[in-house]
């Protein structure tokens, strides 16, 4: 059983060894959304609708040899799969490291594990640091730069374009820009994510996150009064980007804006992809250059409108691949087959990590 937690939808999926025997995506209006408070109400929210899914298509959990679900934000973690237990649960729960979506996705895994006595692990979680030493300096000291970003869906997309190229993983360098609700843009160097914008914090804006924000201006606000730290947070991540412009995370109704005329619908699309193709040229200069090719993919990768406007500025660079949508819920059931037939290390969260 496949379990992937977005912004707005939780994707729930069941495989028989590699092959999809079903899967549906459960929308969350935004409403309902914005009405939850802490991430236990949420993962709560969503296991309910989980479990609604399940019943509707009579299928018992207890069927199941293991649930695997999308990792949420944990301490930095080399890629692979691990166990979600006890340490995992109170990380994810506790929002430890950060709060994001998929941060229910191994709560909800773990309430399984618990309830039907099924295995639940996580793939390639959002933590996945693989950067070199230069990449963690942020100009400030006291202050290093983290390693999160979609790496499942990204390694994913990584594996799929060597495999166009007809080369290994390891021997290509790619650099791969994940559009979604959050925006990842990261160089793939034979086989490792060696940097990344962390889509919480820095980069292109998106759907619903601020991105790279001027820093005066974003410490004049948050001393203006007007808001809390909590708020100050849920501003950045949950409620900028085109949310704070247009109203809407719904990017089917900015399009239907736009074509319906609304020239600020079309200038701040046209805005987040400048500033994406900026981030892609800043990561190709982490590869010296020696760019194999470009990925786009994610949601936003649908959008021909995107598309066409990214690959209008750095086409220059390497040549552009599309892999719209994501790769994410075959990575999790690929990784998860592989390691319950042992050829994959299911690897102990409690004593693992890449740096205190």
């Amino acid at each position: 059983m496949v379990v992937n937690p977005g912004s707005t939808s939780t994707k729930v999926a069941a495989f028989e060894d590699d092959c999809r025997l079903w899967q549906q995506n459960i929308s969350h209006p935004e409403e309902e959304l914005s009405e939850i408070g802490d991430i236990l109400e949420e993962a709560d929210y969503r296991y309910r609708a989980v479990l609604k899914a399940l019943e509707e298509r009579q299928e018992d959990v207890r069927r199941f040899d293991a649930v695997v679900a999308r990792g949420g934000l944990l301490k930095p973690l080399p890629g692979g799969v691990y166990a979600v237990g006890e340490e995992m649960y109170h990380d994810l729960s506790t929002c430890r490291y950060g709060r994001h979506a998929s941060n229910t996705g191994g709560i909800i895994a773990y309430r399984l594990h618990r309830e039907a006595g099924i295995p639940a692990l996580v793939v390639d979680p959002v933590s996945v640091d693989e950067f070199t030493e230069l990449a963690r300096y942020s100009g400030l000291s006291g202050i290093e730069r983290k390693s999160q970003l979609h790496a499942l869906n990204m390694k994913a997309a990584a594996r799929k374009v060597a495999s166009l190229m007809g080369r290994s993983p390891h021997e290509v360098n790619l650099v791969i820009a994940h559009l979604g609700s959050g925006i990842s843009v990261a160089p793939y160097q034979e086989g490792r994510l060696v940097d990344v914008n962390n889509a919480n914090n820095e980069g292109p804006f998106s759907l619903e996150r601020c991105g790279t924000l001027p820093s005066l201006d974003l410490i004049d606000l948050c001393y203006s009064g007007r808001y809390t730290r909590e708020e100050m947070t849920s501003l950045v991540t949950r409620r900028g980007g085109i949310y704070s412009y247009l109203g809407t995370k719904d990017f089917r109704k900015v399009e239907e804006m736009i074509a319906n005329g609304n020239r600020e619908a079309l200038q701040v699309v046209l805005a987040m992809c400048y500033q994406v193709a900026k981030e892609i040229g800043a990561m190709a200069t982490v590869l010296c250059g020696r760019v194999d090719g470009i990925v786009l993919t994610g949601g936003l990768a649908c959008s021909r409108l995107v598309v066409d406007s990214i690959t209008s500025r750095v086409s220059f660079i390497a040549p552009v691949t599309v892999i719209p949508g994501e790769e994410e819920m075959e990575a999790l059931a690929t990784g998860a087959l592989a390691a319950l037939r042992g050829e994959e290390e299911i690897k102990n969260y409690a004593t693992t990590g890449v740096r205190a």
